[in-house]
């Protein structure tokens, strides 16, 4: 038997971009049998950490689990810690039945990690929705997915992070409209493309798109060896 912690758990925000829209990543709530809890909300994966684990790695587990992916993005972003974060009462009536624990408070750390959706091997009971049109989550999730995505907005403008969530070979076009979900904002399109010609990491390619309903676009990788070899020149990403 799995002997949990419960004051600690870890919470993952897991952002993906498809069809030009920002996306959590949300799991059902397990059903409770026999119980007056109706439907199955959604919630943020994560769990009650065990005794034995580091906070990393059950975050890691975690995304392994559900994804079926490793060496994913992971960063820690923040601590949430409120007394009343557990409500309302059928929340924490469910926390109870599903761990048998008597739990009353519990801190979580909370984790936000970027995927890309096409090479995800996503369970099932989970859905990806995006991040400005959320229904009610269990809990805090709501307020931790707005916390996340403010730390990413922060990270995003300094550091290539972008290319977690663009396919491997992407459009310039798929690149500032990746920025523009994140960061909430439209941009010029002639400026955004005069900053990204002289990046000497994002490298034209030899290719276009193929079945679009457009002038097929040339498509583009990023070169991470060439962004670690120029990082201390190039002082920050500055998109």
């Amino acid at each position: 038997m799995v002997n949990l912690n419960p004051h600690v758990s870890v919470d993952c925000v897991i952002f993906g971009f498809h069809d030009g829209k920002l996306k959590v990543l949300l799991i059902e709530r397990e059903e409770v049998p026999k119980s007056y809890l109706k439907g199955h909300k959604l919630k943020l994966p994560g769990n009650l950490i065990t005794q034995s684990e580091d906070l990393d790695i059950s975050a890691i587990r975690t995304l392994e689990e559900l994804t079926g992916l490793d060496r994913i993005f992971l960063k820690q972003f923040g601590v949430f810690s409120s007394p009343g974060r557990l409500s309302p009462p059928e929340d924490l009536a469910w926390l109870r039945k599903t761990s048998g624990l008597m739990v009353d408070r519990v801190v979580t750390i909370a984790y936000y990690s970027l995927i890309k959706i096409s090479e995800s091997n996503i369970t099932e009971r989970t859905i990806w929705l995006a991040v400005d049109d959320l229904p009610d989550l269990i809990f805090d999730h709501n307020r931790i997915i707005r916390k996340a995505l403010e730390a990413l907005r922060q990270e995003i403008r300094n550091e290539p992070l972008c290319f977690e969530l663009l396919p491997k070979k992407f459009t310039i076009r798929q690149m500032q409209n990746l920025y523009e979900e994140i960061l909430g904002e439209p941009m010029d399109n002639r400026n955004f493309r005069k900053k990204v010609k002289p990046l000497e990491f994002i490298i034209p390619l030899a290719e276009k798109e193929k079945e679009v309903n457009h002038k097929p676009a040339q498509l583009y990788k990023f070169d991470k060896k060439i962004y670690e070899k120029h990082r201390k020149v190039l002082s920050g990403f500055n998109l």
